[in-house]
C-alpha cells in the first residue's frame, strides 16, 4: 500500500481511538454528550480529520471508495462541520457516533491487517 494512504489511515485510527477514548470514564449518553461543549467540539474535530484524511486517500487512489463505506458521506460531513458549523445537530454527530463509525472501526482495521 502507498506509504501515505497507510499513514493517513493510522490518522484516521487514531482519530476513532480518540473518540472511543472521550467515553471510557462512562457510557456513551446523548444528554451528556449533547450538554458537554468540550466533548462536541473534541469529537467534531476528530471527525473532521477524519474526513480530510478520507478525501486524501480518495484522491489519490479511487479503489478506496469501495473499501471505505460512504467515503463520499464522511467527506460530506468534513465539509459540513468545518462550512456549515452552524447546521451541525447534535444529534446527526451522535448518530454517526453509534451506527456509523463501529463500521469504519472495523473497515480500518481490516486495511491496516489487524483483522
Amino acid at each position: 500500500m502507498d506509504e501515505r494512504i497507510l499513514k493517513w489511515i493510522h490518522d484516521i485510527k487514531l482519530c476513532i481511538e480518540e473518540i472511543d477514548s472521550f467515553f471510557n470514564e462512562s457510557e456513551k449518553d446523548f444528554v451528556s454528550y449533547s450538554n458537554n461543549i468540550m466533548l462536541k467540539r473534541a469529537v467534531e474535530r476528530n471527525l473532521e480529520i477524519i474526513g480530510e484524511a478520507v478525501n486524501r486517500i480518495i484522491s489519490r487512489d479511487k479503489s478506496f471508495i469501495e473499501k471505505i463505506s460512504n467515503s463520499k458521506s464522511i467527506i460530506g460531513l468534513r465539509n459540513q462541520v468545518i462550512h456549515a458549523y452552524d447546521n451541525i445537530s447534535d444529534e446527526n454527530i451522535w448518530s454517526i457516533l453509534i451506527n456509523h463509525l463501529p463500521l469504519l472501526k472495523s473497515e480500518i482495521a481490516v486495511l491496516i491487517g489487524e483483522n
